[in-house]
């Protein structure tokens, strides 16, 4: 079956597609159209220009959604309900659910007589314990506002716990895996018996280790306190803790992990921000390992996860269980999303 994967931002759609059968997966072509709004009208068209490139014969699309909330704990084909409940999620993802659903309707209406499947970022974590979500607030918030933690990257880090099994030669239910997802955004999950027990994202991808451009954990004092004496408003900071925090941030250079590598030796911020990533994320493994009492395997994903061994090789130190391997696996979400929606969709026929 001939699958074709979307992945939606504002003003872009990056897509892959792929020829799935059972027992044999292949990769037939990949792309990302930009600037949607400016040289391409709208998300129509550049699903138009999707198609074209990848001519007839399509079985079914899956698309990934960033915000399921706790209502979708699997992928499910997309009918009226799912469309609603994205929308409902909405004000908990505001810069990721609209563009998905644009184009989820707009392929639907292209592609009318096949298969949507939805995908979601959010349902990895659907079956973590309740002490592991709810937040040291008053009870009400949640049940008004549906206020918890609900975790991100979960399809990345779904998919390289399934690749670790593998290359360990052992039942995936078997397993402590701590993944690490380490891009501009980063995340880190406990994978215990194939399940998510805690990740690092929470309630909104801000929470967790700091990030490319991301503040990750603050004390939640420091934003009125910084409202006050900058005379900002509440948007603002976050805006500022989302897009002039983490490593650009402290460094006052740059969010590139290349480029502070390279500064490191003779800018002393960026060598501050460096470490700061490093032991923010070495009290994430470290806390993981406890709550799991041990660990198999550290797994680093993502592209500095895949690409900075230097980097990977510092967070290992002192902190890796002995005897717990250490693996770096490139993530495909969209694989993973290709291999939802062919099992959706063939079940359905």
């Amino acid at each position: 079956m001939i699958i074709l994967v979307l992945n939606s931002g504002s003003s872009s759609i990056k897509y892959k597609l792929f020829d799935i059968k059972e027992g044999a997966e292949k990769l037939l072509d990949k792309g990302l159209v930009e600037r949607i709004g400016e040289k391409i009208p709208s998300h129509r068209d550049a699903i138009k220009i999707i198609l074209d490139k990848a001519g007839s014969g399509i079985g079914a699309v899956g698309h990934r959604v960033v915000h399921g909330g706790d209502r979708f704990s699997k992928s499910v084909l997309i009918d009226n309900k799912v469309i609603k409940a994205i929308e409902d999620f909405t004000e908990l993802a505001p810069l990721h659910n609209p563009p998905s659903l644009l184009v989820i309707n707009e392929s639907r209406k292209i592609l009318a007589d096949i298969q949507h499947v939805a995908v979601f970022d959010t349902a990895f974590y659907c079956g973590m314990p309740d002490y592991a979500y709810f937040y040291g607030i008053p009870y009400k918030f949640y049940e008004k506002y549906k206020i918890r933690k609900y975790g991100f990257h979960g399809t990345s880090h779904r998919y390289v716990s399934e690749q670790a099994a593998g290359v360990l030669k052992r039942p995936l239910a078997e397993l402590k895996l701590i993944t690490c997802h380490l891009g501009n955004g980063c995340s880190i999950t406990a994978v215990k018996n194939g399940k998510a027990i805690d990740t690092s994202m929470g309630f909104t991808p801000l929470e967790g280790v700091m990030m490319g451009t991301r503040s990750g954990d603050i004390d939640p004092a420091i934003i009125p306190y910084v409202m006050e004496k900058e005379k900002m408003n509440a948007a603002e900071v976050i805006e500022m803790l989302n897009k002039e925090s983490g490593l650009l941030g402290v460094s006052g250079l740059t969010n590139d992990m290349r480029e502070l590598l390279k500064e490191k030796a003779k800018n002393k911020r960026a060598k501050l921000a460096l470490d700061i990533f490093v032991y923010r994320i070495k009290k994430y493994i470290g806390s993981y390992t406890a709550v799991m009492s041990g660990c198999d395997a550290v797994v680093f994903t993502g592209g500095i996860g895949e690409n900075n061994p230097g980097i990977i090789e510092e967070i290992c130190k002192g902190v890796i269980p002995e005897g717990a391997k250490t693996l770096m696996i490139p993530t495909d979400e969209e694989l993973m999303i290709a291999r939802d929606t062919y099992r959706i969709a063939t079940t359905l026929h």
